[in-house]
C-alpha cells in the first residue's frame, strides 16, 4: 500500500531524535490477523513493568564532544480507560551549557495494550523558543486503524484531524516498544523496513535499514555491548537522509545503548548511562 504521506520536516526530525533515547525502531511490520487490534499486536519478551533507562546526552562543540543533556524513560503496567496498559514515558532535558545556545525540554507518553497496540501517545516539548503539544487517540473501527490527532502550535493555534488507514500505525513511542521485540536472526545486512510513524499533522516517509553488528564501548563508561546496528532514514526533497544511527544489545533486551544523532545544526550522540528493572539477563556484555 502507498500511503498519502507527506515527509516531516528537520524541525521535527530534531524533535524526534531528541526524544528517542529510550527505545528503538526496529521491528517488522505485523502480520495480518483476524482483528486490527490482533493485527497492531505483537508479543512482548523484551522489557517488562518496572524498567527504567537513562541516558547522556554528548554535542558536537567546535571538534569536542561536551555533554550536554541527559534523558529517562520509564515503564510500568497501569490501566488505560478499563483495560490493562503499559504506560511509557520519556523526559529529555539539557543542561545549562545546552540552555545557552537551544532549549530542550520534551515530554512523551504513551499508552499501549499489553500487546504493544497503540492506544493514546502525547509529546509536550519546549525546542528553542517553541513550545507545541502533539496528541494522538488510535481506535481500531471496521479492521482498520483510526487517529484522531491533536496539535497545539507554539503560536497557540489549536488543529484537530482524523484519519484512517487499513495497516497499522504507529507513534514514535509505541513503535520504539514494539520495536524491541524481533527477531534478529531474520534480518539481512542492507534490509530496508518501512516504519509507518505519526505525528498530530501527517505520517514520515521513512524506513529503518538494518546494518549488522558491532562491538561497542561507551564514551561515560567502561562497559562495552555486541550490538545490532541499525538506521532511521527519512526521504524529504526527493533525497534520503539519515536522521538517526543507533546501536542496540544483541540479546533479548534489545536495550539501546547509543544512537549518532544527525541534526541540522550538528551532530549529537546519545549513550548508555544507566539501567534497571531489565526483563531477560543482560547477556551482550563484554568483560
Amino acid at each position: 500500500m502507498r500511503y498519502g504521506m507527506r515527509t516531516m520536516n528537520h524541525s521535527w526530525a530534531r524533535g524526534l531524535v531528541m526524544g528517542v533515547l529510550a527505545s528503538f525502531l526496529l521491528n517488522f511490520l505485523p502480520d495480518t490477523a483476524a482483528t486490527a487490534s490482533a493485527q497492531c499486536g505483537i508479543e512482548n519478551t523484551a522489557f517488562k513493568s518496572g524498567e527504567f533507562l537513562s541516558y547522556d546526552l554528548y554535542f558536537n562543540w567546535k571538534f569536542v564532544w561536551v555533554k550536554v543533556g541527559t534523558a529517562s524513560m520509564s515503564t510500568v503496567q497501569s490501566n488505560y480507560k478499563g483495560q490493562k496498559a503499559f504506560r511509557s514515558s520519556l523526559i529529555t532535558r539539557g543542561n545549562s551549557q545546552l540552555d545557552n545556545v537551544f532549549v530542550m525540554r520534551d515530554t512523551l507518553l504513551c499508552y499501549t495494550g499489553l500487546d504493544l497496540s497503540p492506544l493514546y501517545f502525547r509529546k509536550g516539548a519546549r525546542e528553542g523558543e517553541r513550545y507545541y503539544v502533539d496528541e494522538l487517540w488510535y481506535t481500531y473501527p471496521n479492521n482498520n486503524c483510526h487517529l484522531r490527532m491533536h496539535r497545539i502550535d507554539a503560536d497557540g493555534e489549536v488543529h484537530w484531524k482524523d484519519a484512517e488507514y487499513q495497516d497499522c500505525i504507529y507513534d514514535m513511542m509505541s513503535i520504539f516498544l514494539r520495536a524491541r521485540n524481533f527477531d534478529a536472526d531474520k534480518l539481512k545486512v542492507g534490509e530496508n523496513i518501512p516504519m509507518p510513524i505519526s505525528d498530530a499533522s501527517h505520517l514520515t516517509n521513512s524506513w529503518l535499514k538494518y546494518t549488522g553488528k558491532t562491538t561497542l564501548k561507551m564514551k561515560n563508561n567502561n562497559n562495552k555491548y555486541r550490538c545490532l546496528t541499525f538506521s532511521f532514514i527519512e526521504r524529504e526533497d526527493g533525497k534520503n537522509h539519515e536522521l538517526i544511527r543507533f546501536y542496540i544489545t544483541d540479546d533479548k533486551n534489545h536495550m539501546p545503548v547509543r544512537l549518532d544523532l544527525f541534526l541540522s545544526f550538528g551532530s549529537a550522540k546519545c549513550y548508555l548511562s544507566g539501567y534497571k528493572g531489565l526483563r531477560n539477563p543482560m547477556e551482550s556484555a563484554v568483560k
